[in-house]
This record gives structure tokens, sequence and C-alpha cells, in this order.
């Protein structure tokens, strides 16, 4: 919030792409094209928007609808109809993993497990699902949001279930926030006999759920990913140091470009300095400013600030200072606000 009164978190932009983008592309990458997306009334027609047919990832997409947020499992289970006696991947619209789809499937079909899942070592556990694994990575137990955490290894958004998983649900209870969680029912699997394996991960992880997160991804996927390309125009004034993307249409005078930064079509830069860890949508005037790790979606308009660091500002949203502003200016703005510093 305030972001998502206008737009699902799901959507929102990082290194300039929706978060769900990179999911699908996931999916995509490991030969999966028959994809159900589980939306809820609120979101469900902007997410179908953007996300279209599966079209431009070669898959179909069935929208499944979940009436109300009663946890994970209970996700899988308003997807029973649609994911029938197969197999099948997991991955959480809200979450950015920096890992290999191909790899996870692969590991789970070749030991014939009942169930994948990801996890990562974390400083502060007692904030996620738990799971107690043996040297072989066999999950011996599991503890959603545990008071004492008996590891550090935290369940984290990617999983593959056999079709077994829809009889754990069944035999489930809600937890003490009325919701099924998917921890308990992977546990109740283990309780059934079920054969439950893991997948470690080495690299980066982010939940977009706050703004820490989501500035996070994407300053990882600018700093993995971004290449040099720049079909804007930059004056003589001007210089682009690093990986920089400036998309057509866009200008930019008297200014420094440090990447990585991504800048969209339609902007104009001028006397200003942008990045490093910087998205810039399209459409968006920065004049007289410094903006460092920071977000700007379409549209916006910043003028006269000194420096604006570790912000989010949403849609045509025009940010502008009034006489002197000194020191660093974070913002978390939504969509459509007029903002006088």
């Amino acid at each position: 919030m305030p972001l998502t009164r206008t737009t699902p978190k799901h959507l929102l932009p990082v290194a300039n792409k929706p978060t769900l983008f990179y999911l699908l592309e996931q999916i995509k990458d490991a030969n999966i094209s028959d994809i159900g997306i589980v939306v809820c009334p609120e979101t469900g027609i902007k997410i179908n928007e953007a996300v279209g047919d599966g079209s431009m990832w070669s898959a179909a997409i069935t929208y499944i609808n979940q009436p109300q947020p009663l946890g994970l499992a209970h996700a899988v289970k308003v997807s029973q109809g649609f994911l029938g006696e197969e197999p099948f991947l997991m991955l959480l619209g809200d979450n950015l993993i920096d890992c290999d789809t191909d790899e996870l499937i692969e590991r789970f079909e070749a030991g014939s497990f009942d169930a994948l899942i990801t996890l990562k070592e974390v400083k502060d556990p007692s904030r996620f699902g738990v799971a107690e694994v043996d040297d072989d990575g066999k999950v011996i137990h599991l503890d959603e949001k545990p008071r004492e955490p008996k590891s550090r290894l935290a369940i984290v958004g990617g999983y593959v279930f056999s079709p077994k998983i829809h009889q754990a649900i069944m035999e489930t209870n809600p937890s003490s926030r009325r919701e099924l969680e998917i921890t308990d029912a992977i546990q109740k699997m283990i309780e059934m006999g079920g054969r439950v394996t893991s997948y470690h991960l080495k690299s980066w992880w982010y939940d977009i759920g706050t703004r820490e997160g989501l500035l996070e991804a994407n300053g990882a996927i600018l700093n993995v990913y971004l290449k040099t390309d720049i079909k804007g125009s930059l004056d003589k004034k001007s210089k682009a140091m690093g990986r920089v993307t400036v998309k057509k249409g866009t200008t930019i005078s008297g200014s420094i470009i440090s990447g990585p930064v991504s800048i969209g079509e339609g902007c104009r830069v001028k006397n200003s300095l942008i990045g490093p860890f910087v998205s810039v949508g399209n459409g968006v005037v920065v004049e007289d400013s410094s903006v460092e790790h920071s977000i700007i979606l379409d549209g916006c308009h910043i003028y006269g600030t000194k420096v604006i660091s570790n912000s989010v500002i949403g849609r045509n949203t025009r940010v502008k200072a009034k006489g002197n502003v000194s020191g660093v200016i974070e913002l978390l703005a939504g969509d459509s606000e007029n903002i006088v510093l």
C-alpha cells in the first residue's frame, strides 16, 4: 500500500517488467505450457488484462478464482479441477526466485518424490515456514512460523507436488489464521508416509510484498540481467556509464546516467543524475533532480529534488521540491499523487 490500491502486487514492475512475467518465463523455460493462475475477485480482471491468454509465453492460461484468501493450500484446493491427477509446479506470484525450474522438476522426478520444496537459509526463520532436513535433503518436519525455529531453513516460493497433495489438504485443518497452510499440508503428507525432498537455494530470493523486497528485487534483476541498449538520444553534455538501457523516444540532456539503470520510452531527463539501480517507466519526466535505488512508474514528473533514494513512486504522480530541499528523500507513493517537498 498505497500502490496496491490500483495495481495488484504481482503486476508491480521490477526492472520495467511486471513481477508475474518473470515467473511465467521461468515456467516456459521448464517447458510447461498449461498454466493456471489463481486470482481473487478484486485483482483477477487486471491480471487477466495484463497476461491475456498466455500466447506471449506460448502457453494456455486458465484463470482460477479463489473467492477468499484462505491460504496457499486452499489455492491448491480450488485448483484441483484444473490440476487433475497430474504432478505440478507451484510458484508464488509475489516472490522472485533465482532458480532453475527445470532443475527442480528433474530432482523431483528422479527420486519419485511426492513433494519438493525450495529452502533458503535466513536470519529470521520465525517469519516463515521452517524445515528440518536430514543429510540427504529429505524433509523430516515442517513448522509454520514457529516461535522457536529448529533450523534456519525457510520455505520459499517454489514447490513441485504429486497428486497426493490433494488428499493431504483434505486432511489438513485450518491454522490459527483460519487459513489452510501449505506448510501444514506438506507436514500432513509426511505423516501419511509421503516422501518429501528439498532444494537448497544458494542465490537470491525476494518477497515483493514490501517496498524493501520490491527494491531489492529490482536491484538484483538490474544487476544480473540488464544489458546496455541505448535507443533514445543523449546530448553532448550527457553521459551513460555502466549498463544502461534507454528506450526509443527518450531524450537525455545535461544528465549523467550511472548504471545499472533502465529507462522506458518517451521520457525526458534534464539536468539530472539517475542511478545506480533505478528503473524508470514510460513517459517519465525528471528535471533538476537526483534519483538512486528507486522504481519510478509510468507518467511520473519529478522536479527539483536533491536526492530521491529507496523510493517507489506510482503512476502519474508529481513530485516537486518547493525551495531548497536538503538531504535524502525516501518515498512510497501511490498513483496520481501530488507531492510537494
